[in-house]
């Protein structure tokens, strides 16, 4: 299916590895000239090469912090106008509620709800020129189901959504959709530091941590990359543009609801 995307310009942060980079690589499959963006600038020019090699799109890489105005700035000067922003940033390590101070509460709340906020504001207004637009936040599905040691990480990405839920709908009139893919178990970097993570606070093995998290999941497996992608580039098609304000928990089943 042609998704409508050729041409369209994106901006993917935290895209050098992981989901980020599954992301850029699905809309660089649908002809979308995108901008990559990470803070290690040997991994991320190693990306943009993987992806320009895989897909010939015309990609840009942004080493940057976007959690810092300058990282936005930068962002923002590689790509003036984008009709896409993808959100995406790790989260806080895991860590008991007790440890945590002001300052560490703080900083979690601008890392996973403040920035992508910050980078909306900055892209909506000329979306709404261009009467096109499409926002996807990536957040984590701690937002609907609690996982021990994320209480920040879940807040901060809870809080993200529902600030969205008012713009979402003012803004659809503009043809400008924002969605939230909330990801359960994937096979990630992340994945395996939050597991790693997890046996120390339980006395567990890694091995054996891994192998419980697995079992919990109703498919018996952790996601793949590819498969966020894919549904993160659905999301910034032309054909999904009666789907805004929605928050898509992507965990092959584990979250047990309706």
């Amino acid at each position: 299916m042609d998704l409508g995307l050729k041409g369209r310009k994106a901006i993917i942060c935290a895209s050098s590895r992981g989901l980020g980079k599954a992301c850029a690589l699905s809309l660089a499959r649908e002809g979308v000239e995108i901008v990559i963006n990470g803070r290690d600038e040997k991994v991320l020019a190693a990306t943009r090469d993987e992806i320009i090699a895989l897909t010939g799109a015309n990609v840009t890489a942004v080493a940057a912090d976007v959690g810092t105005p300058a990282g936005q700035e930068a962002l923002l000067a590689a790509c003036p106008r984008p009709d896409i922003l993808v959100n995406n940033n790790g989260g806080p390590p895991p860590r008991d509620f007790r440890e945590l101070d002001r300052g560490a509460v703080l900083a979690g709340v601008v890392q996973n709800m403040v920035t992508p906020i910050e980078l909306i504001q900055r892209v909506v207004p000329a979306m709404q020129e261009q009467n096109f637009g499409r926002i996807v936040n990536i957040t984590s599905l701690s937002v609907k189901m609690p996982i021990l040691g994320l209480d920040l990480s879940s807040g901060a990405r809870a809080g993200l959504a529902a600030f969205m839920a008012g713009p979402a709908r003012e803004l659809a009139r503009f043809n400008i959709t924002i969605n939230h893919l909330l990801p359960g178990m994937f096979d990630t970097d992340r994945l395996r530091s939050t597991t790693g993570r997890m046996a120390k606070m339980q006395g567990k093995s890694e091995t054996d941590m891994a192998a419980q998290r697995k079992s919990s999941v109703p498919a018996k497996r952790f996601g793949e990359a590819n498969e966020i992608g894919e549904l993160c580039a659905f999301l910034c098609s032309a054909q999904a543009g009666y789907i805004t304000g929605q928050s898509l928990v992507v965990d092959g089943g584990l979250f047990n609801a309706v």
